[in-house]
């Protein structure tokens, strides 16, 4: 095991949640780490500019928004108040705590090196950073992503907000244009929506969440529009630009030109991978035509002893993915082991209201992979908890393999459909069965309910269905 100077046995470029991963699994095993943290501070992009400030701040409008018209007659409707810029101040005050204490007080317990600085990947597993030379028996690069910016004509000399910068901001735009009808667009629409602002979400593809089931892609345009928002689908922006003070867009759609114009603009179009200017190429290490790194399913690149996780693999850039594949690289780099992770088995959400999560197959997927399948789709209309709390929105889609009557696949749209998800992905993991499902007693009322009756519509129909029976 290499001890001096400065050897590692695992150097890692990143300082996010797939490279704190990696080294806490290496340093509890006796291994000696160092992290080069090269963007962001400590913790990437999660804990800094993603799923902790924008999930503060959707529950904020979430509150906010839904106070003013309450579920319950009972409950009167009241003018409601909102402090916006003491509530960007207090997403900051979240940040900075949960920063420290998960990641900068947990590099104190441990006998893991921290540098700041920008990292060079160099021939023979070396790194440099400044004026030092690091040399690893393993490398791992997990620098992260990046918001993606397209290459719309006038749009660099418009200026535009990511969702990153907007989030930095104390005034809250009267009018906000949204480019990306993605995770990202439709949470920060529907959160700036819920401030305050009158949004349009302009998408190019012929739906919202284009990779979800299009039952869910239906449904949460359908809730997006009830609220207020403008969704308009099939657009091709041909020019951006500013005219007194004000973001112009020129917009075609089904050969109409038309034009969209708010006090801003967010670029909510996808990422890009962290992998220009460090020398990997250099080295050897082969990248996909996008600036994806390539890797085995072991998580090694080209060159042997430099392995990559996160968002640069390409798989799906979620901080749980991530994470997981930060451990896993350690495990194999280090102990020679040889796992591969199961990327179907792993859930995913979209904190809109109500949310979005799913985990498996979609029908289209299944499909394509030439299996024979079947689907049922719930709405949350027919589940007596959606109907006692007075918020029937949502739907829930199972997707079926009709050989083995294995559960390949779920999608919710429900107000806690990342919790529900769970149950789903259990399932998919213990390989379980429709009638499996149909089996287990599940507790009512409870949105939960809705997998059920989603096994249970395979074979009856559900509207001739008594909620008591099992």
């Amino acid at each position: 095991m290499v001890q001096r100077g400065d050897l590692f046995d695992l150097v890692v470029l990143g300082g996010g949640a797939a490279a704190f991963a990696a080294a806490i699994r290496a340093e509890e095993q006796g291994f000696r780490a160092v992290l080069v943290n090269t963007r962001l501070p400590l913790g990437g992009t999660c804990v800094n500019v993603g799923c902790i400030p924008s999930k503060f701040l959707l529950e904020a409008g979430n509150e906010y928004f839904y106070r003013q018209s309450p579920q319950f007659p009972c409950n009167l409707a009241g003018v409601a108040r909102c402090d916006f810029p003491e509530a960007i101040a207090n997403k900051e005050r979240m940040v900075r705590r949960l920063r420290r204490s998960s990641y900068e007080d947990v590099l104190k317990g441990r006998k893991i090196e921290a540098i700041e600085g920008w990292g060079t990947l160099l021939p023979g597993r070396k790194v440099k950073v400044g004026s030092r030379r690091l040399t690893g028996r393993h490398v791992l690069v997990a620098t992260g992503s990046s918001p993606r910016i397209p290459p719309v004509e006038g749009l660099a000399e418009a200026g535009y907000l990511t969702h990153r910068t907007l989030m930095q901001r104390k005034d809250r735009p009267d009018e906000l244009l949204v480019l990306g009808g993605g995770p990202t667009g439709a949470e920060f629409g529907q959160m700036y929506a819920h401030f305050g602002s009158a949004v349009t979400i302009l998408e190019s593809g012929p739906r919202l969440l284009p990779r979800e089931e299009p039952e869910v892609s239906e449904e949460v345009t359908r809730c997006l529009r009830n609220e207020g928002l403008t969704v308009h689908l099939g657009i091709r922006v041909r020019r951006v630009h500013r005219k007194r003070g004000r973001v112009v867009c020129e917009l075609e759609n089904d050969g109409r030109a038309f034009r969209c114009e708010a006090d801003e603009i967010l670029i909510a179009t996808g990422v890009v991978p962290n992998t220009a200017g460090m020398g990997l190429e250099g080295a050897g290490v082969r990248l996909t035509r996008a600036g994806y790194i390539r890797t085995t399913s072991r998580l090694e690149t080209s060159v042997q002893g430099v392995w990559a996780a996160g968002d640069v693999t390409g798989r799906p850039a979620l901080e749980t993915v991530a994470a997981k594949q930060g451990a896993t690289v350690a495990m194999n780099a280090l102990q020679k082991a040889r796992i591969t992770i199961r990327y179907d088995w792993v859930p995913h959400a979209i904190f809109t209201n109500p949310q979005v999560a799913g985990v498996g197959l979609t029908e289209a997927e299944a499909l394509r992979q030439g299996r024979t399948c079947d689907c049922r789709v719930i709405d949350m209309r027919r589940v007596p908890k959606a109907l006692t709390v007075g918020d029937t929105r949502g739907v829930l889609k199972m997707v079926r393999d009709t050989k083995t009557d294995r559960i390949l696949g779920v999608h919710i749209v429900s107000p806690i459909a990342a919790d529900m998800i769970h149950a789903a992905a259990y399932a998919l993991r213990g390989r379980f069965t429709v009638a499996d499902l149909v089996d287990t007693v599940h507790t009512f009322p409870t949105f939960s309910e809705a997998l059920k009756q989603a096994a249970e519509s395979f074979h009856h129909d559900m509207r001739n269905m008594s909620c008591c029976i099992e």
